[in-house]
């Protein structure tokens, strides 16, 4: 099988990046679970065309991948519920910083912020240790999205493709849910 690389994902990043280099990506890969249900598990109800604040949940192959409009952070803290009798990884990437959280049924195994590896905490911190090394995401320095996407499915086994991108997605609102109310 081969490996995801930041290559894989360049797109990804590119396409939340604005034309000054700031990018605003917050994104959760699912495992085994459908997009109808992991909308559910964050409280976010699914019906109509996104407006304003929301996400997107979208049928990848091994599970789901939601993507964030707005700047809540909503799918990134709450990627413990998303993982509940699964796993999931979550990275949000903006110019107020950059993190990587990897969970399973629930139990924090790794966070750290993509500019300092070192610190890196959880029940099993060193657990994505080898694929962080081969993705070079400890030494990215300004870059590190791409690399961190490529991880997330690394550690979830869920992948996205740009055709599953272009996709019609499950979409629902979250203005009203915390930090937007």
């Amino acid at each position: 099988m081969v490996k995801a690389t930041a290559a894989t994902y360049e797109w990804l990043h590119q396409e939340f990046t604005d034309g000054v280099g700031d990018t605003w990506l917050c994104v959760c890969f699912v495992q085994d679970v459908p997009p109808d249900e992991a909308l559910r598990r964050i409280g976010v109800v699914a019906g109509g065309p996104l407006e304003g604040f929301g996400v997107a949940a979208y049928r990848a192959r091994g599970g789901t991948v939601l993507v964030e409009y707005g700047w809540g952070a909503i799918v990134y803290n709450n990627a413990g519920l998303l993982s509940e009798g699964s796993a999931a990884a979550a990275v949000s990437v903006t110019i107020n910083g950059a993190g990587f959280k990897f969970h399973e049924n629930g139990d924090l195994l790794t966070t750290f912020s993509l500019y300092s590896y070192r610190y890196r905490e959880g029940a099993e911190p060193d657990r994505l240790e080898a694929d962080v090394t081969d993705l070079e995401l400890h030494i990215r320095g300004d870059e590190p999205a791409a690399a961190a996407l490529a991880l997330a499915e690394r550690a979830t086994g869920v992948h996205l493709s740009p055709a599953a991108y272009r996709r019609t997605a499950l979409v629902g609102s979250t203005e009203h849910l915390h930090p937007y109310v």
